[in-house]
């Protein structure tokens, strides 16, 4: 069976650091995308040197610095949890630079999202405020939504990322929809990986991974931390009553573009009154 859940662990890095997740090509069907969940306390840095790979660093929640050659971001971060539900900083790096991030507050959690880069490009401080905001969705299936790079900015070279909020009783990435045929203009070839966070923290969410042919079709129990790849195929989300859902997005395929096809079995909810 293909692995497409990855539970949460806390392996420590180095005095202060600690890391909860990490999926990549290594451990994950995965050729484009990777993700890396960090917990820093304050003083502890992470170094990172890249090699073919570009990374974004999202401040997840806290105050960090993010260092590159001549370009210092300090005390950057907007919130306290991610379910402050307000944008945050990101800091885009591309291939074949060192870095290293250092915790400014008391604690601090990053996400390190990868995908395959042969193009440098510059540094970028992603602000808060170069978010765009979207809300998705009517009925049962509305979401809130926070894009850190989407495919208008021109920053990456092949990352997308998004962050997503979704309220307890409702599902999202729904109607199922895929992005895994190379057929543009109509649909584009993307990896996804989700990073889960739910609050409160005892929760649980399910998501559902299928293909046409059912080939690949696993529904999993989703907690906190947990992450869910998504190499092919339809990907829904259902959040119980009672808990809230945050979801970081990562995105890499051969074409940076956001194309996707919905299950036409289900198309017909996006379109009710």
């Amino acid at each position: 069976m293909t692995k497409l859940k990855f539970v949460h662990q806390n392996k420590q890095l180095d005095s202060g650091v600690t890391l909860i997740q990490d999926v990549s090509s290594k451990n994950a069907p995965l050729k484009y995308a990777g993700v890396k969940l960090l917990q820093l306390q304050k003083g502890a840095v992470y170094s990172e040197k890249l090699g073919k790979t570009e990374v974004c660093v999202v401040a997840l929640s806290g105050k960090i610095t993010v260092k590159e050659g001549d370009n210092q971001f300090d005390n950057i971060g907007t919130r306290e949890s991610v379910f402050d539900k307000k944008p945050t900083d990101s800091v885009y790096i591309s291939n074949d630079h060192d870095y290293q991030v250092t915790a400014k507050s008391d604690v601090a959690e990053i996400a390190l999202c990868y995908a395959p880069s042969n193009k440098q490009l510059p540094t970028k401080l992603i602000t808060a405020a170069d978010n765009t905001i979207e809300h998705r969705g009517n009925h049962s299936i509305k979401r809130y939504v926070q894009n850190i790079l989407p495919e208008d900015n021109p920053a990456a070279n092949s990352l997308l990322i998004v962050e997503v909020y979704t309220d307890g009783g409702n599902f999202s990435s729904y109607p199922p929809h895929r992005h895994d045929h190379d057929n543009l203009p109509e649909e584009s070839s993307l990896e996804e990986i989700y990073l889960h966070k739910i609050t409160p923290k005892q929760g649980f969410v399910f998501h559902r991974v299928y293909t046409d042919d059912r080939s690949l079709d696993e529904t999993m129990s989703v907690e906190n931390n947990d992450v869910v790849v998504v190499p092919k195929g339809y990907h829904p989300v259902g959040v119980p009553d009672g808990y809230n859902s945050y979801y970081l997005n990562v995105m890499a395929g051969p074409v940076r573009i956001w194309r996707f096809h919905n299950d036409p079995d289900h198309e017909w909810i996006w379109d009710r009154k």
